[in-house]
C-alpha cells in the first residue's frame, strides 16, 4: 500500500503553505484520496511529482551556490521527505526528481544540521564505484 500523507504533512515536505496545498487539490493541481470522514490524504506519488517543481530551479551551478563549495561533482538537489533516527543513527530520505536516495548519518549530525522534513538538501555522492544494472 503507498504511503498517504495529510496536507499538513505533504505541505512540508514540499515546501508550501497548508492553504497552498489544500488550493492546489481543489484546483486539480495535485491529486488526492478521500478518507471515510472526506479527509484528505495525498499519496507519495503525488508528492514525488510536485517535488521538481517546488525546488529550486536553475542550472546545476546556480542551485549549488547555495550551499558550500565542495570539489564534489556528484551532488544531487533534492527535498528531505523522511527522517528516521534511532539511537545513534538516523536514516535521511531525499527525493530528487522523483527518485529517493537514502543516507545514514549520525544523530548527532541531524541535530547540528537542524535536519527538517521538506527542506532542500543536496546529496553529495563520493564514490569509487558506480554499478549499472539493466532490467531483464
Amino acid at each position: 500500500m503507498p504511503k498517504l500523507y495529510t496536507p499538513r504533512e505533504a505541505a512540508q515536505v514540499l515546501g508550501v503553505s497548508y492553504a497552498s496545498l489544500k488550493q492546489w487539490i481543489y484546483n486539480g493541481k495535485l491529486k488526492s484520496v478521500q478518507t471515510a470522514g472526506g479527509h484528505h490524504r495525498i499519496p507519495e506519488a503525488e508528492i514525488d511529482r510536485m517535488l521538481p517543481r517546488a525546488a529550486v530551479k536553475g542550472k546545476p551551478e546556480k542551485t549549488r551556490r547555495m550551499y558550500r563549495r565542495v570539489s564534489g561533482r556528484n551532488q544531487l538537489t533534492g527535498r528531505i521527505t523522511e527522517i528516521k533516527v534511532n539511537g545513534l543513527l538516523a536514516q535521511i530520505t531525499l527525493s530528487v526528481s522523483g527518485q529517493h536516495i537514502t543516507s545514514i548519518i549520525t544523530a548527532d549530525a541531524v541535530r547540528e544540521l537542524r535536519l527538517k522534513t521538506g527542506q532542500l538538501a543536496v546529496a553529495l555522492i563520493k564514490s569509487t564505484e558506480v554499478m549499472i544494472v539493466l532490467p531483464d
